[in-house]
């Protein structure tokens, strides 16, 4: 299963433009209001999660998707239920993906030590242990990580080019005319 977090002041773009691609993709895909079922991003849209916090209890995930926003991404960072899904990402070799300022939830866990990575102009102290990358998405192993807002779709690729192969991004790239 794949697991998007949602917390309150989450950037709406990159929450929800990887997840339509990954439904597109026919990937199941479960979002995770942290606080809540009803999470407002930062741009004071409001989104209904699949699963209040309180209900993730999956051990085995495929992947962990963290979009950013302020202060979406420091809610996300403060998390218990996070740290439970990153640790279970991590047993399970799950991939672990997180744009714009999420990445700080990654290198303040010391999970970015030895990887390449991207994140929002202004955070990149927060990525312990990174090499910072002029790419605006970056995918080291199980780690995929995107630079912010503008390059949502292209994270969203990437993630299904990582579960579903390159054909089925290429195919869905062409459908949703990204090309």
């Amino acid at each position: 299963m794949i697991y998007l977090f949602l917390a309150n002041g989450f950037e709406e773009i990159e929450a929800l433009c990887p997840l339509d691609l990954l439904r597109r993709a026919g990937l199941e895909v479960t979002t995770v209001g942290i606080g809540g079922d009803a999470v407002c991003g930062a741009h004071g849209i409001t989104v209904h999660a699949d699963i209040p916090e309180g209900m993730y209890a999956d051990s085995t995930p495929d992947m962990i998707i963290l979009p950013g926003g302020m202060p979406g991404s420091k809610h996300l960072d403060e998390s218990r239920t996070v740290d439970m899904a990153l640790k279970a990402a991590l047993r399970h070799d799950a991939y672990i993906a997180a744009i714009c300022a999420a990445p700080m939830v990654l290198g303040h866990r010391g999970l970015l030590e030895g990887k390449t990575a991207i994140c929002y102009p202004g955070f990149e102290k927060e990525l312990t242990g990174a090499t910072i990358s002029d790419k605006k998405v970056v995918r080291d192993g199980k780690i995929i990580t995107a630079a912010g807002m503008g390059v949502a779709l292209e994270f969203g690729l990437e993630l299904v080019k990582a579960l579903k192969g390159e054909e089925a991004a290429k195919a869905l790239r062409t459908a949703v005319l990204a090309d």
